[in-house]
């Protein structure tokens, strides 16, 4: 029966010693131990204790399931052998309980018992087979970096995936074939792409103060619950929409410690970045569903020509602009599938074979034109065409336009000197009424 509960509380040990390494902590199990009274020569021997409770909590890690799952291992090795020997030996002796915990926590009476104590725990945990203290802790760590692996492999697919849709609109090609995304005569480099027009509509303040924050509303309508836009593939998606806002030198946009509730509320969670570091005054926002951001909000803060140099008080100007949908160019020149496509030359369609339209032409001569996955053909084979004739539907519901808008940025110092000559006139104009009234009294009474 000693040898029984000696091999049963190795077993134990080495998965109560493996749980200590990678930092678990639970509470106490029970194996069975010889009996304190057994033998008046032997001493109780109680080399594990449950371990108290500020200290589990102390040791407490995250790798709280993988010790858990050594310790019940160890606990269910025992019990099989524990069960296989009660049955030849009988109940010679009751064994006695002898809480042990997961941590391998030395409750001896000397403190210079403590080493041999844990050598002797390493020892049993290597005669039973088990791997080593440091091989356990270079194991959990290769398990943790394995995980962190997968996990942000998981979370780059999922931006990747959910991004997909959204990359049916393209601002950061402005952003890296234009320095600069306003022109010499005004236009903006987003109908460089975007060929249709389309209004918008442009609402802000007519004048402001230094260091304040107000909003710029930008309407793009459209029938977003109707309409579908075209992507790569020729299939249709939601309409997205974007916005450009060019504000002078000094201008930016406002810090988000500083939103107010109401306007936070008002954006409803629309992100506004610049436009590149050279220009922190331009700032532009898209592709984002058009259904949910018809009417985007930008806030803007203020400059004060105080404290900066590049601003200055007076009348100035602010161009916007904003987007529907997918362009018709390229930065590279050629053409994307949202366009409509017309026959290059007079004739009589003599094929058609998928989106490759055959024209032979009057002087004997044919010509291929491959029309991209998107509008519909319109020609029949055997029907005749003259150039320009539209091969195929227009597919492109979307379009940009642009708004200049202009503001004053007031200095509090005018304020006051208007209110100050304002006053000043109106006392003025008074005495002067007052004066008059006074003196046609007099004349009343002197009988003029």
């Amino acid at each position: 029966m000693t040898k029984t509960a000696s091999t049963v509380g190795r077993a134990v040990l080495g998965a109560a010693a493996v749980g200590a390494v990678v930092g678990v902590v639970g509470p106490a199990f029970t194996v069975a131990g010889p009996r304190a009274g057994a033998s008046s020569g032997t001493a109780t021997q109680q080399f594990l204790s449950a371990r108290p409770e500020a200290a589990a909590q102390a040791h407490a890690g995250p790798t709280l399931g993988a010790g858990v799952a050594l310790a019940a291992s160890g606990l269910v090795a025992a019990s099989a052998v524990r069960r296989s020997r009660r049955a030849g030996a009988g109940a010679a002796s009751a064994p006695a309980v002898v809480p042990v915990g997961l941590g391998c926590s030395v409750s001896a009476p000397a403190e210079q018992y403590f080493r041999d104590q844990l050598v002797a725990c390493r020892a049993q945990l290597s005669e039973a087979g088990a791997p080593s203290v440091e091989e356990t802790d270079q194991h959990m760590q290769e398990l943790q970096a394995h995980a962190k692996q997968v996990l942000a492999g998981a979370a780059a697919a999922l931006v990747f995936s959910s991004s997909m849709e959204a990359a049916v609109a393209y601002p950061i090609y402005a952003q890296q074939n234009y320095a600069n995304p306003r022109a010499l005569n005004g236009k903006i480099a987003c109908a460089n792409c975007h060929l249709a027009g389309k209004e918008i509509d442009v609402r802000m303040p007519h004048d402001v103060l230094a260091d304040t924050i107000f909003k710029a509303q930008i309407d793009v309508p459209c029938k977003y619950e109707k309409r579908r836009q075209l992507i790569a593939d020729g299939s249709k998606a939601a309409l997205n929409i974007g916005a450009i806002a060019i504000m002078p030198e000094g201008w930016k946009l406002a810090p988000k410690d500083r939103l107010p509730k109401v306007l936070k509320k008002q954006m409803k969670g629309l992100s506004w970045s610049p436009y590149s570091k050279e220009y922190p005054n331009i700032v532009v926002a898209g592709p984002v569903p058009g259904s949910i951001y018809e009417r985007m909000v930008l806030p803007i803060l203020a400059p004060d020509p105080n404290t900066q140099k590049d601003a200055n008080f007076g009348k100035l100007t602010m161009y916007f602009g904003g987007n529907r949908g997918r362009g018709q160019v390229y930065p590279e020149g050629n053409q994307s599938n949202n366009n409509q496509f017309f026959a290059k030359k007079d004739g009589k369609i003599s094929a058609i074979d998928g989106l490759k339209v055959t024209i032979e032409g009057t002087d004997g001569s044919t010509v291929t034109q491959e029309v991209l996955a998107g509008g519909q053909i319109v020609v029949e084979v055997g029907e005749q065409v003259v150039k320009d004739d539209p091969l195929t539907t227009n597919p492109n519901v979307g379009g940009f336009g642009q708004a200049e808008k202009e503001m004053m940025l007031q200095d509090m110092n005018r304020v006051w000197a208007y209110c100050a000559l304002a006053t000043s006139i109106f006392v003025a104009q008074l005495t002067f009424v007052l004066k008059k009234k006074q003196f046609e009294k007099v004349q009343l009474a002197e009988g003029f």
